[in-house]
């Protein structure tokens, strides 16, 4: 669990290399980091999956760096090498491409430039093991160069061995890093310095004894940084704990269990969230979690309902995602549904035989990771939403929930007055 001055992974910039094998990735790594954190060997094919390390590369910052397979890996082993290399696309911000000293680019180097234009990935191709090319033919204009000008694509020359344009590289690491890699802020614009934010956290079997959960702590850092002041609660102690301040707070944010009793303890001329909610703008589309709602409004008996987590890990005998959203949305249509679970790095296969899909608040995710799963959602035709935005629809707060968001409480808000206004006209 992170304190509140770590860097979680979901925050960090997403660099990842990719290349053909024995290309000098993890060499690379290595020379970036200025640590030997990549197993290095001459045999092809040492790095058989893709390895994620969050780390500090100076001057970037934090980040995530991840070593993958050979692009060129082979044979029916090698062929799911490749195709667990590419997934990594889809949670990368920034792309690396390596291409060793007098190696001619061919398909798997087109390949992999297409699919990150396809994704508009900014990528940089990096020729690797300058060292081996001896005198003049060093300031030559090669191959790998010639095919990266092609492509309007940045080029820089290296060697990891002698540290050679390592420091050029990361300048243009830094020049190439997308606008949004820093991103959205959680709370920060929402409130003004000096105002007062109240956070409920509940401390049950899924907040292990000394700590907070993630989300929690992201939040209670937002609000610091942006100069607000921060009161932490108990659900039960909500009452008192707004009772005892000299003035009124500009937001309470709950965690979506205790949503309920909150909006029942806090004043209604006080914005009321979650931070399920906060997590769903700040890693996604909020506007498409809403609209996503709107399918379970529309759940029948026999359904299939899939509950999906960004991570792993252990469930507790009352977890939100395993166990409450299931009796609750059971219990709301007066039947049985059908559940089907995934945690981790991707979706099943299948999502296409869902009628809706209720995702965490992906505090572990980085927003393209959160964004592409929308996207596979909107392209099998499934309405995604998030626990938060499920639990106040299910309690009946959620247009209440959204009032920090008005072009979004609009969307729900009009949503609600034309499935009324045709129950009427039956």
């Amino acid at each position: 669990m992170p304190s509140l001055n770590q860097t979680p992974s979901g925050e960090r910039l997403h660099i990842s290399i990719f290349g053909r094998r024995n290309s000098g990735k993890s060499s690379l790594i290595n020379a970036l980091t200025g640590q030997k954190v990549a197993i290095v060997s001459d045999i092809p094919g040492t790095t058989t999956d893709p390895v994620s390390k969050a780390m500090e590369i100076l001057p970037i910052g934090p980040v995530v760096i991840t070593d993958t397979a050979g692009i060129d890996d082979v044979g029916a082993l090698g062929e799911l090498r490749v195709e667990k290399t590419l997934r990594v696309l889809e949670k990368t911000d920034l792309a690396v491409l390596l291409i060793e000293a007098k190696q001619a680019p061919g398909e798997w180097e087109d390949k992999l430039a297409n699919m990150a234009g396809n994704r508009q990935i900014p990528l940089i191709v990096v020729e690797s093991k300058s060292d081996f090319i001896a005198g003049d033919n060093n300031k030559a204009m090669s191959q790998a160069e010639v095919w990266a000008r092609k492509r309007s694509l940045p080029f820089v020359r290296v060697s990891s061995a002698t540290g050679e344009n390592i420091g050029v590289l990361k300048q243009e690491l830094i020049a190439n890093a997308p606008a949004g890699f820093c991103e959205p802020t959680i709370i920060g614009d929402l409130i003004n310095p000096g105002e007062i934010v109240v956070l409920v956290v509940p401390i049950d079997s899924a907040a292990p004894k000394g700590r907070l959960i993630l989300p929690q702590v992201m939040t209670l850092r937002d609000v610091l940084d942006h100069g607000a002041y921060a009161v932490v609660a108990k659900e039960s102690e909500l009452k008192a704990a707004l009772a005892s301040l000299s003035r009124k707070p500009k937001i309470v944010v709950t965690d979506s269990q205790a949503f309920k009793r909150v909006a029942e303890d806090t004043p209604p001329d006080i914005w009321m969230t979650s931070f399920s909610i906060l997590m769903a703008r700040y890693k996604g589309d909020l506007a498409e979690f809403v609209k996503g709602a709107q399918a379970l409004k529309s759940l029948k008996p026999g359904d299939r309902v899939l509950i999906s987590e960004g991570c792993t890990h252990h469930r507790q005998k009352d977890d939100i995602g395993s166990v409450q959203i299931p009796q609750y949305l059971t219990r709301m249509i007066g039947g049985e549904l059908e559940f089907g679970f995934s945690s981790g790095v991707e979706f099943p296969s299948d999502i296409q035989s869902y009628k809706v899909i209720v995702h965490c608040g992906g505090c572990t995710l980085n927003r393209r990771e959160m964004c592409f799963r929308q996207k596979q959602a909107r392209e099998a035709g499934v309405p995604m939403t998030n626990y938060g935005v499920t639990l106040a629809y299910i309690h009946g707060i959620l247009s209440r929930a959204l009032a920090p968001f008005p072009s979004v409480k609009t969307i729900w808000d009009d949503s609600e007055r034309a499935m009324s206004s045709s129950l009427k006209k039956e």
